[in-house]
């Protein structure tokens, strides 16, 4: 039994003696744990960076994310002396992150791109681009459009007998939390539109899923609103089930496109067949 342990320590630690002889920055591992440390370095740098500048414009920002109440006739209040610091604050470092997404994506893409072949690469960085395209425009079309109608609507549901006492802090928290769902659902086409190439999900099955899709799109809103009213659901809920029309339709485009393509393999090779036989 001695002999048998003696073994096992002669073999582990010949086994430790090769792995420190060789270069440590050559093992994949490594490197991409590297590779990672420098994304979320950059990322956070460029985050705070930026966070700074947007707070240097605080005030300007804040007074466009109060307009939706302000212009109503509302106004805010602070509850203690560092809210309105913390508010600005933290508004400065979501501005500030997503102002930092396309140097953070960027630093992805690098990473992940050399793992990638010709045609994967190209739809790669159509995904990472477009995904922020949607995201950031799901944001804007949430507080330019649906959350200005929420928000006055639940403003004036109050009546005139009651006057609301509206704290800064909580009325940039529902904001965030309102807006940021829209730029995660606004990403459904996008990935619709790549489960369709991939054949995983059909133009017919979405079909068939609709009556399912609407019950989805109201749960999901139920989830996703921060308040818990019928209204706001409703808000949310309707651009989500109109999203996954447009699913749909992109779902049916990209088969007929299939369709095509597969229609020309054939001809091509029926012509090629013939010439040969020829």
């Amino acid at each position: 039994m001695h002999l048998i342990f003696q073994g096992l320590f002669f073999d582990i630690t010949e086994a430790l003696n090769e792995v420190g002889e060789k270069n440590l920055t050559e093992l994949p591992f490594l490197k991409y744990l590297g590779e990672f440390r420098r994304v979320i370095i950059v990322s956070l740098v460029s985050t705070v960076g930026l966070a700074v500048v947007i707070y240097y414009f605080s005030d300007y920002v804040l007074q466009k994310a109060l307009e939706p109440v302000t212009s109503e006739g509302y106004e805010m209040v602070v509850l203690g002396v560092t809210e309105a610091l913390i508010t600005k604050l933290k508004l400065s470092l979501f501005l500030g992150f997503l102002a930092a997404l396309p140097i953070i994506l960027w630093q992805v893409t690098t990473v992940v791109l050399p793992a990638l072949r010709g045609k994967e690469k190209r739809y790669f960085i159509t995904f990472i681009v477009l995904s922020f395209f949607l995201f950031v425009g799901g944001m804007a079309f949430a507080f330019f459009g649906v959350y200005r109608i929420g928000v006055t609507f639940l403003l004036r549901f109050s009546g005139p007998e009651l006057v609301p006492m509206l704290t800064l802090s909580k009325y940039i928290s529902f904001t965030i939390r309102f807006i940021v769902p829209f730029g995660l659902v606004f990403e459904l086409p996008l990935v619709v539109y790549f489960l369709s190439k991939l054949g995983i999900v059909t133009y017919t099955g979405l079909l068939k899923a609709r009556k399912y899709a609407f019950l989805g799109s109201l749960v999901a809103a139920a989830f996703l609103t921060p308040t818990p009213d019928i209204f706001t659901c409703a808000v949310m809920a309707g651009p989500i089930y109109l999203l996954y029309e447009v699913s749909v339709t992109i779902a049916g485009f990209v088969e007929r496109g299939k369709a095509r393509q597969a229609r020309a393999r054939e001809i091509a090779e029926m012509e090629g067949t013939e010439a040969h036989q020829a």
